[in-house]
């Protein structure tokens, strides 16, 4: 799966660490500890779904793992003793996620897989009691969205997925200028027929196939005391919107520099929208 990997610096996904874990939807996690996920094959109340992965410790991959914050936030949540493998094909953040993520009494082993997951099918998860990514689905294509729930569907896999993009962010005060950047930012995600803001609808629909999805809301809410990641987010944001239009480009400067310049004095408040998906398949009897 060409897609498993975030692609981005160690530095932007440190920055961003903070915001991710305050966003991502507690509430799927509720719902995923009340099946005793992972490491059970107890059914979850209600519904014929048994939860694959017996003893102890449970196995739960990280895809597209990047510095490792995913595992480094939902390991000390969920109960018991847990063996994480990471997935990445940048061997750089791969050592980032292995050095900091680290053995503790409830993380029993971490071992790292680096190189693309093409292709992946449901032999790849044997073993395997959940699968997370985060910030990761809108960087894929249709094809490998399908691919990863087709996997996780045949192993009966539940699966994690947070921090997708949906497209759609609200500045406090706005700006004439937010619509079209905003347009051209979308238009960018979706180069290279990557899914982009179109990636959590195609997830929930390929998962809907054979599981019962959970979704929940997951926004960055950004104001006076997230002036640094606010500031680096929006430079990226524009960046991409003038690649994506060139003509942008004169009016954007200006944009830009009345963005700053409100961050810089905390008044710019920055909601982005992202959503959570809980997929907990329906394992034939």
């Amino acid at each position: 799966m060409g897609g498993l990997s975030t692609g981005l610096a160690p530095e932007w996904l440190a920055l961003r660490e903070n915001a991710d874990a305050a966003a991502r939807a507690t509430d799927l996690l509720a719902r995923l500890s009340s099946t005793r996920v992972p490491g059970s094959n107890t059914r979850v109340p209600g519904s014929s779904t048994r939860v694959p992965g017996s003893g102890a410790e449970p196995l739960i991959r990280d895809l597209g793992c990047g510095t490792g914050a995913m595992g480094r936030w939902l390991s000390g949540r969920l109960p018991g003793r847990q063996r994480w493998v990471l997935h990445d094909r940048d061997p750089g953040l791969l050592r980032v996620a292995l050095e900091s993520f680290g053995v503790s009494g409830r993380v029993v082993s971490v071992t790292a897989v680096p190189g693309d997951l093409a292709g992946l099918r449901t032999a790849d998860l044997a073993g395997t009691s959940l699968v997370t990514a985060s910030a990761l689905l809108d960087l894929l294509t249709a094809a490998e969205v399908e691919a990863l729930a087709a996997a996780c569907l045949g192993a009966g896999c539940p699966a994690l997925l947070t921090l997708t993009v949906l497209g759609r962010v609200v500045f406090d005060p706005p700006d004439p200028l937010d619509v079209d950047l905003a347009a051209a930012f979308n238009a960018h995600q979706r180069r290279d027929d990557r899914l982009g803001p179109s990636a959590f609808e195609v997830a929930a629909e390929a998962f809907a196939r054979g599981a019962v999805v959970y979704r929940e809301p997951s926004p960055w809410r950004l104001g006076p005391t997230d002036t640094a990641l606010t500031a680096e987010w929006l430079h990226g944001w524009v960046s991409a919107a003038v690649e994506q239009l060139p003509t942008l480009a004169g009016p954007a400067r200006s944009y830009l520099d009345r963005r700053l310049e409100a961050i810089a004095a905390g008044a710019l408040r920055v909601t982005v929208s992202h959503a959570d998906l809980l997929a907990l398949p329906e394992v034939a009897r």
